[in-house]
This record gives C-alpha cells, structure tokens and sequence, in this order.
C-alpha cells in the first residue's frame, strides 16, 4: 500500500495466485562451429599476445639500459679512483 492509500494495480491483490503463463520454447537449428576457423582465430590472437609483450619487454628493457647509460650507474663504464 502507498502513502495515499491506494493499492499497485501491478502487483494484484494479496493473497490471489498470479495466473499461470505457457512458456514455448522454441529450437533455432545452426550450423555447428567451424574448428577449423576458430582454432586459427585463437592461434593468431595468442600470437599477437606474445609478440605484443615481447616488444613491451624489448621496450622496458631498452628504456632500462638507456637510463643506466644516461645516469652514469652502468656497471661496465664505472672508473675505480684511488685516493
């Protein structure tokens, strides 16, 4: 019940069962999936994947060495200076 008093026409009188209703399912005939077709969509997805991350890590590894250079901390140009 609202505030004003009145009944939701939408939900029925309380207490009465809600009529039954048919549900008609109905099948829909496909084709089945071609494999064939879908495995090689996968294959070339896992493929770019990789090549995709090869090239972030090439990217990381890259900008890592260039800082070392930049910054003067790479390892191998380091000067021993005796006091």
């Amino acid at each position: 019940m609202s505030k004003t008093g009145r009944t939701n026409h939408r939900r029925g009188a309380r207490g009465t069962p809600k009529p039954e209703r048919q549900i008609v399912v109905r099948s829909v005939r496909r084709d089945p999936p071609d494999l064939r077709k879908l495995s090689r969509a996968v294959i070339a997805m896992a493929l770019r994947d990789a090549e995709a991350e090869a090239e972030a890590r090439e990217a990381l590894k890259t900008a890592s060495t260039d800082a070392e250079s930049v910054s003067g901390t790479d390892t191998n140009h380091l000067e021993s200076v005796d006091d």
